[in-house]
């Protein structure tokens, strides 16, 4: 194997090194390029793409390009927010892969100078009703966690999970976090100002996260359980502090700009730092504190050590830096200066060990690649299949209670029960409704979060299927009483230099761009990550969407479930014969294929202002979008918080099963006061939204009447104990 094939680069790549360094790299430069320039940094499959992302808006204090998005929520406050993957390492060492996902999202955003207030995920895993393998994973991943988000006193108040075949070699782990910041303290990662110092903060560095960068851009193979240093081992403690003392840090006007040390270390840190800035940074690696003896100078600029941050601070400031974090327990040591001669120089002493342009090693100097892509086989299959190649079932109780006790739809509490999700007690509307609500203390305002995707949609045809994400993650938003504002995406992939991958992608990315244009949900940051395959088969397209939306009064948030009997049931939105993809496609009738319900963005939104309206004029009891299962499974969900049933009476053209479990677009269940019905009918006839009485919220059993036939009728306390105990039982 040549030199640069080990550190995952290509003979073009090495060259093109070659070019812009008039000479052979040494082995610490050539192991600073494979690290920079691998596809987890670099984006050189994806950033030609990103052109098309609506990146900008009234409300977008700051876009792509830094360590989070920030976007204004009034009153001289806004909302840092970002989206990072950390799949290869939790598919090899669950527990750390997931803790350390969870640290460096939030060193992303206290990065920008914003305390961070929640945390979300989005979890993907294989058959957990199949396999073992699954269920430690799933395990090993919800304690890495909650054992570093408990510990460092952030709330988990939302996420998503899913179980798929095609994740059976490879799980997902996406962190999301959230801040809250004032718009004079934005603090960005630029090395300004000639002569001021570089200075390391926090933990020291170790042997682990070694070549982390460059482990997650390739496929996961059996050799891959070999690739343990490439996991990097977290401590909530530690980070707590870091926390502290950076936030106190930004407060005194010392810091000039600030980065934290993430994929790629010390060189991804400097080098963007640099290239933000005057253009140049020197540093001296022996003064970077050592957690082991013997490192070489290739392991500590490339190690992936956790709790670790990058400081430009004001030449003549810097023993007070070293005053407040040595206060806070931590290692606080000068390292090196800002040049503006272009070049990233690593010394060793006085021995110069690299010296690179410092451009050249950012994506800016990244080789971009313009990927082949082609339409797969299976996409077009799958559109041959008509919903009258299946038999309609006999007993509508039984495919319900099914449904319920699936993995996709059950109860997720055995999950966010593990979770802190009041600690700060500013979270409103806690896990299992259809977005988290928090307050903005000293305000009335208050934020709602989600993450969503399908990617069963999204495989069967990704540019819709994530359309329909964004929508989904909006409506969830607007269920909450919030209007959605921005989106951070975390796009997962397999190998994109395969033409069916990338063709994926490539559609992927056109959907969500479509939607956020559409909805003026702008895409302020975002991670992607690709070659999530085995050698036998690819994951599901998933593209997350991370969305947050804003409250201008936080105590008009409203809940997806029944409140009181008597309450009028509305369906807004209309039942197409449309089960393409479906979860009922899936569980019972074991098929994954179909075309997928199709998207109307001028009723989407629509649909989504009347029911804001609803909400903020104190009209609605309730609010729920319907989605996997369809109405059948949205009207359980909805009974399940209170153990209050529904009578219902749907009255349809379309076969019974298609009535019931079709996952059109555009609809939602609401359930209005009597005296509210004639107020909310006018609201919905005005935005030109065609809704229907269905029932109303009785007694206590879920009944469906349809055509004047019983075809549902069942106790929810049965209903709820199969939903909520179903994952604890494939699990214990």
């Amino acid at each position: 194997m040549n030199n640069y094939d080990a550190v995952g680069l290509t003979r073009d790549e090495y060259d093109r090194i070659i070019d812009y360094i008039g000479r052979e790299p040494n082995e610490l430069e050539l192991n600073m390029y494979g690290v920079m320039w691998s596809e987890h940094c670099s984006y050189k499959h994806s950033r030609p793409l990103f052109k098309h992302f609506p990146t900008s808006g009234e409300k977008v204090l700051q876009g792509p390009g830094e360590n989070a998005g920030i976007v204004d929520i009034g009153d001289n406050l806004a909302i840092a927010m970002k989206i990072e993957s950390h799949n290869h390492p939790s598919a090899i060492e669950p527990y750390q892969g997931a803790a350390t996902g969870v640290g460096g999202i939030i060193r992303d955003i206290f990065a920008m100078g914003a305390r961070p207030i929640a945390l979300l995920n989005s979890l993907r895993f294989g058959e957990i009703e199949k396999y073992d393998r699954v269920k430690y994973l799933l395990e090993g991943v919800v304690e890495g966690i909650a054992g570093y988000g408990n510990c460092i006193g952030i709330p988990t108040v939302g996420g998503e999970v899913y179980f798929n075949s095609s994740y059976n070699g490879n799980p997902l782990v996406n962190a999301m976090c959230v801040g809250i910041i004032e718009h004079d303290k934005i603090h960005r990662g630029n090395a300004s100002g000639v002569g001021n110092s570089i200075m390391y903060v926090g933990a020291a560095t170790g042997r682990d996260g070694i070549g982390g960068a460059s482990f997650a851009s390739v496929e996961l193979t059996e050799e891959s359980e070999e690739k343990r240093s490439a996991v990097q081992v977290g401590d909530p403690f530690m980070e707590k502090l870091l926390l502290e003392a950076c936030l106190e840090l930004l407060d005194t006007g010392s810091i000039v700009g600030i980065q934290d040390l993430g994929a790629a270390g010390l060189t991804s840190a400097c080098c963007e730092t640099a290239t933000r800035g005057e253009g140049g940074m020197e540093i001296d690696v022996l003064k970077i504190p050592r957690r082991e003896k013997g490192m070489h100078p290739v392991e500590v600029m490339i190690s992936e050590s956790q709790e670790r941050m990058l400081l430009i601070v004001e030449k003549g400031r810097e023993r007070e830096v070293e005053e407040i974090v040595e206060k806070w327990g931590l290692h606080a040591v000068v390292i090196g200066k800002v040049t503006d001669n272009d070049k990233l120089v690593v010394k060793e002493g006085e021995k110069v060990v690299a010296d690179i342009p410092a451009e050249s090693l950012d994506s800016s100097g990244a080789p971009k690649y313009y990927s082949d892509y082609q339409v797969p086989e299976y996409y077009k299959e799958a559109k041959k299949f008509k919903y009258n190649d299946i038999k309609e079932p006999t007993g509508y109780n039984e495919v319900l209670l099914n449904l319920l006790k699936s993995p996709n739809i059950a109860s997720k509490e055995w999950i966010y029960r593990q979770y802190d999700h009041m600690v700060r007690t500013n979270t409103v509307v806690k896990p299992g409704s259809d977005a988290a609500v928090l307050r903005i203390r000293g305000t009335k305002k208050g934020i709602a979060l989600t993450t969503d995707c399908n990617s069963r949609y999204c495989y069967l045809d990704p540019r819709e299927g994530s359309k329909i994400a964004v929508v989904e993650a909006a409506r969830n938003i607007v269920c909450s009483g919030a209007k959605p504002l921005a989106v951070t995406d975390g796009l997962n992939f397999g190998n994109p230099e395969k033409p069916d991958r990338y063709w994926q992608f490539r559609e992927s990315i056109l959907g969500i761009s479509e939607a956020c244009r559409e909805l003026d949900t702008p895409v302020i940051s975002g991670n992607v990550s690709f070659y999530n395959e085995t050698d036998t088969h690819a994951i599901h397209p998933t593209p997350i969407i991370g969305m947050v939306g804003v409250l201008d009064d936080v105590e008009k948030a409203c809940t997806m479930y029944f409140k009181s009997e008597g309450d009028i049931i509305l369906q807004l939105g209309e039942t197409k014969a449309e089960i393409g993809g479906s979860e009922y496609l899936s569980i019972i009738h074991h098929l994954e294929t179909g075309e997928i319900p199709f998207i109307n963005m001028a009723m989407e939104k629509r649909v989504q202002e009347a029911i804001l309206e609803a909400i903020q004029r104190g009209l609605l009891e309730s609010a729920h979008d319907l989605s996997e299962g369809g109405i059948a499974v949205g009207l359980a969900e909805c009974s399940m918080e209170k153990g209050l049933g529904a009578e219902i009476t749907l009255n349809t053209n379309l076969r019974r099963d298609l009535e019931l479990f079709s996952e059109s677009q555009s609809r939602f269940l609401i359930s209005v006061k009597p005296a509210n019905l004639d107020a909310v009918a006018r609201i919905l006839e005005e935005s030109r939204v065609p809704f229907r009485s269905i029932g109303k919220v009785m007694g206590n059993k879920l009944q469906i009447v349809m055509n004047q036939e019983t075809v549902i009728e069942l106790p929810v306390a049965e209903i709820e104990e199969l939903w909520r105990g179903a994952i604890k039982c494939l699990i214990e």
